[in-house]
């Protein structure tokens, strides 16, 4: 390996900036020359590239988002923009690619690794919806910033006696709803794996009010339905008065968890290693807290598996 590209691509996660300065600095580390791919995969295709050099990742340990930007490609999945990125890595002599994102970023770097470009993947995504790894970088960072949240809007709804419904990210993974709703002591959590009782979930709401209970956090993933309708339904089977609060992108910022950083920085070293001893097509991820790698294609091919466990503890500790 003389030259090795690195790009983010797909939606933004706190630790990409950590992995992207493990992944520079051990290649160089290595005499291997570095370059960033700007804008993740819509900038290969167009060559929006740098050399990477020691300073280029100075001081970003600690930040949120991604220096190098990012992008979702259209383009990237058609034949024509595929053959246009494969152009672009032979003429930069682009040796081989470190890949951050989540499960559309890893399709497009199986293609590449089809394609007999060498790639390694490394998981950002909050969203800790990839099957093959317990954690993903940047998925503690939301949740500590979603338990953040509902501290705050606990104080609110205490003062007023109010029931709010707290939409958070995730997509068709539950696993923000339920650590956050876990660690945040939610009322009720609401994950697109687990099939839910309006009924029962009104009946806790008032079982908890005439108990003496003066708020109730309710935390529904997004991927389940609309949080306006849930609080229209709340309101008038209960009478509660029940408000409503979408996170959204307030989850992907700010800056990584102390371990988001540690696994980012572990597996950007890893992933060049793995380059150099040509152990290339691999994902990198993380269980019973050691950095492993896996073939891409058995990776992507694995099913999410939910945490019934945690689910139980929760709905229990919400009595």
């Amino acid at each position: 390996m003389k030259t090795i590209g690195v790009l983010t691509s797909g939606g933004d996660a706190p630790g990409m900036n950590a992995a992207l300065r493990a992944v520079v600095r051990t290649g160089i580390y290595n005499n291997i020359r570095m370059m960033g791919i700007k804008q993740g995969y819509e900038g290969l295709i167009e060559g929006n590239i740098d050399d990477m050099d020691l300073s280029s990742v100075a001081d970003i340990v600690h930040r949120g988002g991604t220096i190098l930007r990012t992008a979702r490609s259209e383009e990237f999945m058609t034949d024509a923009g595929f053959e246009k990125a494969l152009n672009v890595i032979d003429v930069f002599n682009i040796d081989g690619l470190v890949v951050l994102g989540g499960n559309g970023t890893f399709m497009g770097a199986k293609a590449l690794c089809d394609a007999g470009i060498p790639t390694i993947g490394i998981p950002c995504t909050i969203d800790n919806d990839l099957a093959y790894t317990d954690y993903t970088i940047g998925f503690f960072t939301a949740v500590e910033t979603v338990v953040e949240a509902i501290s705050k809007i606990r104080d609110t709804s205490y003062s007023h006696g109010r029931t709010n419904v707290v939409e958070v990210m995730g997509r068709n993974c539950g696993d923000i709803a339920l650590y956050s709703g876990l660690a945040g002591g939610a009322g009720s959590i609401i994950v697109p794996e687990i099939d839910y009782d309006i009924d029962k979930i009104c009946e806790k709401s008032l079982r908890a009010k005439n108990r003496g209970k003066l708020h109730n956090i309710i935390i529904l993933a997004e991927g389940v339905g609309n949080p306006y309708e849930l609080a229209e339904i709340l309101n008038k089977k209960t009478g509660l008065e029940t408000k409503v609060t979408v996170l959204g992108y307030l989850q992907r910022g700010g800056t990584p968890t102390t371990i988001d950083r540690i696994m980012a920085s572990e597996m950007g070293r890893k992933a060049i290693e793995l380059l150099i001893e040509n152990r290339t097509n691999k994902v990198l991820g993380v269980k019973c807290n050691n950095i492993f790698d896996m073939d891409i294609t058995e990776a992507l091919s694995m099913k999410k598996i939910f945490d019934i466990d945690m689910y139980k503890t929760a709905d229990i500790l919400s009595l």
